[in-house]
Formats: C-alpha cells, sequence, structure tokens
C-alpha cells in the first residue's frame, strides 16, 4: 500500500475563465508542494458536431462558446492555464485538450494518467448553461474514482 501523505499525478480542468484558472492555480501550488505531475485539462466539442446542436450550444453560452467548440481554443486554453500553474509553483506540467463534454474528458485524463487527485472548481453552471453541460463540480465528485478537490472559486 503507498503512502497517502503525497499524490503523483494530479489532473485539473479547465475552462479558460478566471474562475477554473484559479482551481489551476491551487492545483499547481499543490502538485508543486508534493512532487507531483500535474496534467491540466480542458474539454471541447468537435466542429464536426450536428449543426444544429452547435447552433445551440453557441446560442446559449453566447461570449462563452470560445470555452466548448473546437481543439484550438481548447489547446491555447490549456497553454495559458499550464503557465499559470508553473507560476503558482507547480514542476512537472502536461497539458491536454480532449473531445468530449466536460466531465467525460475528466474522468477519461483521470485514468489514462492514473491520478491520485482531480481538482476542479466549485462553480456549477446553473440554468440552461448548467442544463446544456452539467454541473462538473457535482458530477465529477461523484464519479471520480481518485480522490476529488473542489476549489472555492466564486466569491
Amino acid at each position: 500500500m503507498r503512502a497517502v501523505s503525497a499524490y503523483r499525478t494530479v489532473v485539473v480542468g479547465t475552462d479558460g475563465s478566471e474562475s477554473s484558472l484559479r482551481a489551476v492555480a491551487r492545483a499547481g501550488a499543490l502538485a508543486g508542494a508534493c512532487g507531483a505531475t500535474l496534467v491540466v485539462t480542458c474539454a471541447y466539442l468537435p466542429p464536426e458536431v450536428d449543426d444544429r446542436e452547435l447552433s445551440r450550444a453557441q446560442d446559449v453560452l453566447r461570449d462563452e462558446a470560445y470555452q466548448v467548440v473546437g481543439s484550438h481554443p481548447a489547446e491555447d486554453t490549456v497553454r495559458r492555464a499550464g503557465d499559470a500553474a508553473r507560476a503558482a509553483g507547480a514542476g512537472e506540467v502536461r497539458t491536454v485538450a480532449v473531445v468530449g463534454s466536460p466531465v467525460e474528458a475528466l474522468l477519461d485524463v483521470v485514468r489514462r494518467e492514473d491520478a491520485d487527485l482531480l481538482v476542479v472548481g466549485n462553480r456549477g453552471l446553473t440554468g440552461v448553461k448548467g442544463r446544456l453541460l452539467g454541473s462538473v463540480p457535482a458530477d465529477a465528485t461523484r464519479r471520480s474514482a481518485c480522490d476529488v478537490l473542489v476549489v472555492h472559486t466564486t466569491g
């Protein structure tokens, strides 16, 4: 049985928002303190998604649509977040943009990386946005096979 005192691999999700970047900074500081590898993850929908579904997502999300559509914005998002994590103290940082819904993408990365900690912000989407994208903190906490740290990122 391995020691519980330190994490080896930490996964953190980001959508590029200020709120999610606060979670990234906390995960970066924690990973740095533990000597863990930090994997910064952003989920996105492929542009080939059904045009009606894509249009609906863009209508609902308006200015925040960049967060969920296309790999190029997602790759930019994880690159900026990776820089923020390093600035917060993370040593080894890897970035990955993953096709899929936010929770499915995070849980997939957790499995692939054999992570022992998942970090998410507490800001859950409400209203139509929440119905469209789901509540990442609630779903990730309920479904993750590893520890989940929910960082208070609002207020």
